[in-house]
């Protein structure tokens, strides 16, 4: 395993993972479990049977009030206010110029409670400053909220014996608002997850984390994997990440092609409304894929250029099972079209790239809404 000096925080998993052999990198304050050996077998683990990883690192922050609904609202780019008690929204955190300092979701619990999860943790002085004057009580909970996530075509039929939830009908982005048990371990249950296959995740208290790391692995015998497999499997699935796909407030959420979760709701109050809709009709950049040409990849944030002239940056790079080497890009809109043929930087030279459907797997997202 890694030696780790650092005060970064490790999860009720990390002493699992260390048992297991398992390497950490240390990201946001947090250690990530990166792998335990076999990035390519965890990769296939996840695409073609079940794998496991710790997703605790991902921030978590509980609104409470009666104005919980309308605080998250203010502060997130999609449909909060249409939420139903059990449902969950992906979209954007923006500041006032309609640019991203974040991306994560929000979770309607009640009609007064709301779990807003983020990749960064540095957000309590602007969540306070945007939320002035609402009725709202805001706690950082990723401390007491550790969980896993369970991604791949075999999560349901594992977990459909573990439970009395009835999962043929817990919808796509959808949870159960009450604490459920499943193996016997008291948990949150949401059908969500990161990396393009059908997921679900469960939050637990501290105490039942070795619980529930049994109940994966041991009874719903799923894989173990780290972020070194989940950064494959999210460039093919073409899903973003701060600190490399951008940098806070540099990006709006139509560089990203986030169109559709960006609310319409007339009566939705949040922070970038009048620049997001100024730019919604004509955004002037879009996210496609690029496969790359050669062996050899692009560093993140490599330039991408046509006949010389600068058209957009690769954001994140990555040598796929499936489809090669390919990388996960922001384009001008004018170039960004399937077929379009692009150069991308590496180190003094260029490598031909050609553009082409984001995601590149499973283009429909068929799989995680199976």
């Amino acid at each position: 395993m890694t030696e780790t000096t650092s005060d970064a925080i490790r999860s009720p998993f990390y002493p699992l993972h260390a048992d297991l052999g398992a390497t950490f990198v240390e990201e946001g304050g947090w250690f990530w479990t990166e792998g335990f050996g076999d990035t390519l077998g965890e990769h296939d683990a996840v695409r073609n049977d079940l794998g496991v990883w710790d997703v605790s690192p991902l921030n978590k922050w509980d609104f409470r009030g009666s104005d919980a609904l309308a605080a998250a609202q203010r502060l997130h780019s999609g449909d909060v206010l249409g939420l139903e008690i059990g449902q969950v929204r992906y979209g954007a955190f923006c500041d006032e110029d309609g640019l991203m300092i974040d991306d994560g979701t929000v979770y309607r619990l009640a009609d007064d409670h709301v779990w807003v999860m983020t990749n960064g943790s540095d957000h309590a002085e602007h969540f306070a400053g945007a939320t002035k004057g609402l009725n709202v009580g805001i706690a950082y909970v990723a401390a007491e909220m550790p969980h896993i996530g369970l991604l791949g075509p075999r999560a349901r039929e594992a977990l459909a014996p573990l439970t009395d939830v009835d999962l043929s009908s817990l919808r796509y982005f959808h949870f159960v608002p009450e604490p459920v048990t499943v193996g016997g371990v008291p948990c949150h249950l949401s059908r969500t997850g990161f990396g393009g296959e059908l997921g679900y995740e469960l939050f637990v208290r501290p105490e039942h984390a070795a619980d529930i790391w049994a109940v994966a692995t041991d009874q719903a015998k799923a894989r173990p994997f780290g972020t070194n497999a989940i950064e494959v499997l999210r460039i093919e699935a073409g899903l973003i990440v701060t600190d490399y796909d951008y940098e806070a407030h540099q990006r709006s959420p139509y560089d990203f092609s986030f169109d559709r979760l960006i609310t319409r709701n007339p009566a939705a109050d949040y922070l970038g409304k009048a620049a997001l809709q100024s730019v919604a009709a004509n955004p002037p950049n879009r996210f496609k894929t690029l496969r790359l040409e050669g062996s050899e990849l692009p560093e993140y944030g490599a330039a991408v250029t046509r006949d010389g002239a600068e058209v957009g940056t690769l954001t994140s790079p990555t040598d796929s099972p499936e489809f090669g080497p390919i990388g996960i890009g922001v384009l001008r809109s004018d170039v960004a079209r399937d077929g379009e043929q692009v150069d991308v930087a590496i180190g003094d030279a260029t490598v031909r790239a050609t553009v082409d459907v984001l995601p590149v797997y499973d283009p429909q997202k068929l799989r995680p809404r199976s």
